[in-house]
């Protein structure tokens, strides 16, 4: 993506956030949010509706954006060391946090990281950006004078008709983010609400909504409501856990990955399933790269 020149142009003084155990680039890059964009020597986004510029030096960011706010939307205060020692001394996972230390698990709104989960069933990362920014640009409010979009409140998307969506290259989507989108604007679901639900009855909650399975919900309580035990189960996750976990077992279920995974990662397994899913993801793009090289 290339945020409005304006943004760039406005960008504000600068200043320092300290940062320790952290690594900016591989927490945008992992699959968490995806309207991030690179520019300069840093990245541009939204935190909700307010534009940011931030870029790492060393066990610092800089940023025009309020410190608290990036603090918070980052996670720096999590505390990292603690769930490094919660993860099991396996191969695959020392592998995987070796990969990806000092990434974070990012706070996000809780609307938008729904509803970007809800389009991204089935999708490459590139689309599921791409989707994205095409739906900010169309039904997004802007961000002050910036040229920046924020994610279409639920209202906005309420409105439009299945069409409109599918002409945002959602697909067979387009029904379920409608349908979500409506019922969320119509408070038959309040997701402020879910906040203060157990973990089983908030993922009960959100699977209520059109196009949210135990995956995307598991997604939301992780990336949105900070539900650090919340272990998504994608093809990538599968495949970690039956090629590492249970190498040569056959009849193994979903329920049965569920179970082992809720026990064996424990209370950080979020985070775990993260690291995880990351190293998966980027090895598998290096060794395509290499072949073609």
């Amino acid at each position: 993506m290339t945020l409005p020149r304006r943004l760039e142009s406005q960008r504000r003084t600068l200043r320092p956030v300290a940062a320790p155990d952290f690594d900016l680039a591989a927490t945008l890059a992992s699959g968490q949010v995806f309207h991030w964009a690179s520019q300069g020597a840093g990245y541009a986004g939204l935190i909700g509706d307010v534009p940011a510029y931030v870029e790492q030096r060393g066990e610092r960011l800089l940023t025009d954006a309020d410190p608290g706010l990036v603090g918070l939307y980052f996670a720096l205060d999590h505390p990292l060391p603690e769930i490094y020692r919660s993860f099991p001394a396996d191969p695959a996972m020392t592998a995987a946090l070796e990969f990806c230390r000092g990434m974070r698990i990012i706070r996000q709104p809780a609307w938008e990281c729904l509803a970007t989960f809800i389009t991204s069933s089935m999708k490459q990362v590139a689309h599921i950006a791409q989707i994205s920014h095409t739906l900010r640009s169309r039904y997004g409010e802007t961000a002050g004078d910036t040229g920046a979009f924020a994610y279409p409140a639920p209202a906005r998307l309420a409105a439009l008709r299945e069409q409109d969506l599918r002409a945002c290259a959602l697909g067979y989507r387009a029904g379920n983010l409608l349908k979500t989108a409506r019922m969320i604007a119509a408070g038959e679901v309040d997701l402020e609400a879910i906040r203060s639900l157990p973990d089983d009855e908030a993922r009960a909650e959100l699977c209520r909504l059109a196009g949210v399975g135990e995956k995307v919900a598991n997604c939301v309580l992780l990336f949105a409501y900070e539900r650090v035990r919340a272990f998504p189960i994608d093809v990538w996750i599968e495949r970690v856990l039956r090629e590492h976990y249970f190498k040569g077992r056959r009849n193994v279920t979903a329920g049965k990955l569920r179970d082992f995974s809720r026990e064996y990662f424990g209370e950080y397994g979020g985070y775990a399933q993260q690291y995880l899913f990351h190293h998966a993801r980027s090895s598998r793009r290096r060794r395509e790269s290499s072949v073609k090289n």
